[in-house]
């Protein structure tokens, strides 16, 4: 049956966002700060970029999927994004008030993972190179940039709503998402720095005081994903014909998990 959200899944969607921003801060600390033991100790392996970005791409693709099987994801849905949370109100799948709560947990929680991880790793987290694991704009500025999150976050939320809304795809969306995650991190990086989420960008700039055209990471993920969710729901429709819209009145579904979070 379904079940309405309270303080319980408020709370687990902050440990997600927590959990997964402690991991991005720890990682992101090893492989980039020079004087980390990680560098010091595979000074050749980690001498390249884009080898860093590989390493960085697989430990969070693994976090992800820690997260997205988690038992606290198949009570919360495994959100862990406002901008997820924001196009799952569009389509009925959450309520307002619920909605609402779910981004202002994701914020917090996501803040409280990167002052953990700045707590265990020491001043190796504020290095220049590491910055908390901000994302900015890269070399190719901003207009670049925004473009980038806003494609990325298009390919994520349309994985999601396919593998959401079929019961033979849904167990693999979790994994879809993760292989995403990585692959973005490893090639989409260097553009804008691989966001796709307003509360994880948020986290970083509020611990680091790096804000830099912190607006890119508010506008593009929801304007991203809300352009998924309309493609979807106009121009795609299911194996018996009915449109995604339709489909969802019948059956509301979390991101990933098989319990679906009721709406208000």
């Amino acid at each position: 049956m379904p079940t309405k959200p309270g303080i319980a899944e408020y709370l687990m969607e902050a440990a997600g966002l927590g959990v997964f921003m402690l991991s991005a801060c720890l990682c992101a600390t090893l492989l980039e700060d020079p004087s980390s033991s990680l560098r010091i100790l595979a000074a050749s392996s980690l001498s390249d970029p884009f080898v860093r970005r590989v390493v960085m791409g697989i430990a969070m693709g693994l976090t992800a999927v820690g997260i997205f099987y988690s038992p606290w994801a198949k009570r919360s849905g495994a959100h862990i994004n406002p901008a997820v949370t924001l196009t799952f109100w569009r389509l009925g799948r959450i309520g307002s008030v619920d909605a609402a709560a779910y981004a202002a947990f994701q914020f917090l929680g996501g803040t409280l993972g990167v002052l953990v991880a700045a707590a265990i790793s020491g001043p190796g987290i504020a290095d220049p190179h590491v910055r908390y694991a901000a994302t900015v704009p890269g070399a190719d500025g901003v207009l670049v940039a925004l473009a980038a999150e806003v494609a990325i976050t298009f390919v994520m939320m349309s994985s999601v709503l396919v593998a959401s809304s079929s019961a033979r795809l849904q167990p693999y969306g979790g994994l879809v998402c993760a292989a995403l995650l990585a692959l973005f991190i490893v090639f989409e990086s260097p553009l804008s720095g691989t966001s796709l989420n307003p509360a994880r960008t948020f986290a970083s700039a509020a611990v680091s005081g790096v804000w830099t055209d912190f607006w890119i990471y508010f506008v593009a993920p929801p304007l991203g994903m809300l352009a998924a969710a309309e493609l979807y729901t106009r121009f795609l429709r299911n194996a018996d014909g009915s449109t995604f819209e339709t489909r969802i009145e019948l059956e509301t579904r979390s991101i990933l998990a098989a319990d679906p979070v009721t709406a208000d």
